[in-house]
């Protein structure tokens, strides 16, 4: 891995423009598809898990066994952890993309970095001054852009609430993650945890009487955009890239989303945000890169004195 100083290779910038677009394509290709937002939600996974099968049952065979009944299995035991919480992400925050707007939903689901701050504060972790300054902006920035919904309508503000609650299940998520991947490669990891939320929300879907098919060719079509895009093509771009620069460059990188995700809903559906939330989503976005900046200076000082030893 480089270190932040050096200057980033060209494929490694072409490989981050990439993803930002990706995954700036989420929202609006949710909102655009006319399905239900739990049918897309067990779509993307279910053929995400498809597309990864003759991998993680080919080369990574004796790796997926380990991870079920082997000598991994604690991480396997946290991948289905992982995807319990990933299709409680899908299933708040994907509905609030389509009951809200694209720019105030992406931008609340954005504040995972302060709920993982948060979690980090109750395992014993405690965040640093910065830390906490960066949590109190990005929740004062997320009440000024929920406030603003109030006068719009219910159903505005039930958005931002799934929004938020999809956030605090990403940090869920990703700190499940965190685990399994310490004994699991992504391969493996993606293909159990993708697995695993597909089936949960297939029986969310069932049990709902929410139809899984029939839908029109552009539906069918933002599907598979976001199997190709968001789910693929972005996180493995994203994943190349922290191969070669750091994770807190990558992090503050992915926060361009809110703005991506706004423009392709401006520029393609004809969604523009509320002025009113404006202010507060731009502070909401200050205070997250404050986190995830504090986050980065707190762990370099924690390591320091182990590299001098």
């Amino acid at each position: 891995m480089r270190s932040s100083g050096q200057p980033l290779a060209p494929l490694t910038v072409l490989a981050l423009v990439v993803a930002v677009l990706a995954v700036s394509s989420s929202a609006p290709l949710i909102a655009f598809a006319a399905a239900p937002a739990l049918a897309i939600a067990f779509w993307r996974n279910g053929l995400a898990a498809v597309a990864l099968t003759p991998v993680a049952l080919g080369p990574r065979r004796a790796e997926v066994r380990d991870a079920i009944s082997g000598s991994r299995r604690r991480a396997g035991v946290f991948c289905l952890l992982a995807g319990v919480a990933l299709a409680a992400h899908f299933a708040t925050w994907m509905p609030s993309v389509q009951l809200g707007t694209v720019a105030t939903s992406t931008a609340l689901v954005a504040t995972q970095p302060v709920w993982q701050g948060l979690i980090a504060a109750w395992q014993g972790r405690r965040p640093s001054a910065a830390g906490w300054t960066g949590i109190v902006l990005a929740v004062a920035g997320a009440a000024w852009a929920t406030g603003a919904d109030v006068g719009v309508s219910g159903q505005a503000v039930l958005a931002d609430v799934l929004a938020v609650l999809g956030a605090i299940f990403a940090a869920a998520y990703t700190a499940l993650g965190e685990q399994a991947r310490s004994a699991l490669s992504t391969t493996t990891y993606t293909w159990i945890c993708y697995g695993v939320c597909a089936v949960l929300l297939l029986v969310v879907c069932l049990v709902g009487g929410i139809r899984l098919g029939g839908y029109d060719g552009r539906s069918w079509a933002a599907i598979l955009g976001l199997v190709a895009g968001a789910q693929l093509l972005g996180h493995s771009m994203f994943n190349y890239a922290l191969q070669h620069t750091t994770a807190t460059t990558v992090s503050v990188l992915i926060l361009l989303e809110v703005p991506g995700a706004a423009l392709l809903a401006w520029l393609w559906l004809g969604q523009s945000p509320r002025p009113g939330a404006l202010p507060g989503l731009a502070l909401l976005l200050a205070g997250v890169a404050v986190v995830v900046l504090g986050a980065a200076r707190s762990n370099r000082r924690q390591v320091a004195p182990t590299l001098a030893d």
